[in-house]
Formats: structure tokens, C-alpha cells, sequence
């Protein structure tokens, strides 16, 4: 997939997902999906991190 492919398929599920919701839901989904994504991304820099301390570490 491409960066574009990507990107419209993202919007294309968030207009999808959102039409059936109120703003109060919506605004509460929105909240969800960021912390997901934090929380993806926290643990994806954990991993890189440990990654490179084991490296280091064998490389000793």
C-alpha cells in the first residue's frame, strides 16, 4: 500500500466510522484513538531501545 492508498483509507474509514456517531461520541472516539496511538508509539521506542541495549550489550 501506498502512502496515498494509506492515507484515503484512513480517511475513508474515519468519515465511514463517524457518520453513525453523536460529537459526544465522536469526540470520545477521537480521544481513544489518540491515546492508542501514543501508546503504539511508546511502545515501538521502548522496543527500539531495549533493542539497541541487548545490542550493545552482545557486541561487548
Amino acid at each position: 500500500m501506498t502512502p496515498c492508498e494509506l492515507t484515503a483509507s484512513i480517511t475513508a474509514f474515519a468519515n465511514a466510522f463517524a457518520s453513525n456517531l453523536s460529537n459526544d461520541e465522536l469526540t470520545l472516539w477521537s480521544a481513544i484513538f489518540c491515546q492508542l496511538g501514543e501508546t503504539l508509539e511508546t511502545i515501538a521506542v521502548q522496543r527500539e531501545l531495549l533493542n539497541k541495549s541487548c545490542k550493545n550489550i552482545n557486541d561487548e
